[in-house]
């Protein structure tokens, strides 16, 4: 189940779950209660487990998969910041934005003991935040931030940018980040274009259009590791499949034969 409080949630799976779509909208501070929690941004990849403090970062393409414990399943708590608390909070403190800097879509805070006691005491806040109370979800967000800031004051550099990506090299961005389930939309943000003109500028430089390639490349990719020994249950997921079967009919149209086939 999952309930809805607007931007502090509380979160609980008995199964594992992966999130559908791979791409992050929000920045968000979260807390691992029980379970685990893997994060995977294509270059760093992590478990995070009880008691455990990470704050994630928007338009960014990150994996999630939540893994519950036997006796209570998967947990989570966290708090999102929206785009107009922080550009309230940067203009109160006339912050100037500095050079922006390349980070990792996560970073690990479980270091920090009074994140991790503040996350803690929103549990004891939980039926007030389920009523919804704007009042109190607010004063908690600020002082969220603050600890953040506190902690780090360059954090500011990564919440407070509010600014839309800046057109990168396509070939560069696809070639790495092919794996990723999202939408073209997605795709076509991330390096600075509108869809028309990602759509354009993606068939001069690869001479085909983005969804076929993306089902070659991730096939093609699937075929190799395959070869490796790698099983496909193992795989699909990995390379933005969201069905297993799916995949093997996919993979056996293009190749002629089912995954279990290759070795």
């Amino acid at each position: 189940m999952s309930e809805n409080l607007d931007y502090i949630n509380y979160s609980c799976y008995f199964t594992v779950f992966r999130e559908g779509e791979q791409f992050v909208s929000y920045n968000a501070l979260s807390m691992v209660i029980s379970g685990e929690m893997e994060l995977n941004d294509g270059v760093h990849r992590r478990v995070f487990r009880s008691g455990d403090v990470y704050l994630v970062q928007k338009n960014q393409l990150l994996k999630f998969l939540k893994k519950p414990c036997e006796e209570e399943g998967f947990k989570s708590l966290s708090i999102r910041f929206d785009d107009t608390l922080l550009k309230q909070m940067s203009t109160e403190e006339d912050f100037i934005l500095q050079e922006k800097k390349k980070t990792p879509a996560f970073i690990n805070l479980s270091e920090v003991s009074y994140l991790k006691y503040f996350m803690e005491s929103l549990l004891q806040y939980q039926d007030l935040l389920e009523n919804k109370s704007p009042e109190l979800a607010l004063v908690k967000q600020k002082e969220a931030l603050l600890l953040l800031f506190g902690h780090d004051v360059t954090l500011k550099n990564i919440l407070y940018d509010s600014y839309d990506p800046y057109k990168i090299n396509l070939e560069e961005f696809m070639l790495k980040n092919y794996h990723f389930n999202v939408k073209l939309d997605r795709f076509a943000y991330l390096t600075g274009r509108s869809l028309a003109t990602f759509k354009r500028d993606f068939e001069k430089i690869f001479g085909i259009a983005p969804r076929k390639w993306l089902l070659q490349k991730r096939l093609q990719e699937a075929r190799y590791l395959l070869e490796k020994g790698k099983k496909a249950s193992d795989i699909y997921l990995d390379l933005g499949f969201e069905d297993l079967s799916h995949f093997s009919f996919t993979f056996k149209k293009q190749f002629g034969l089912s995954p279990s086939m290759i070795s």
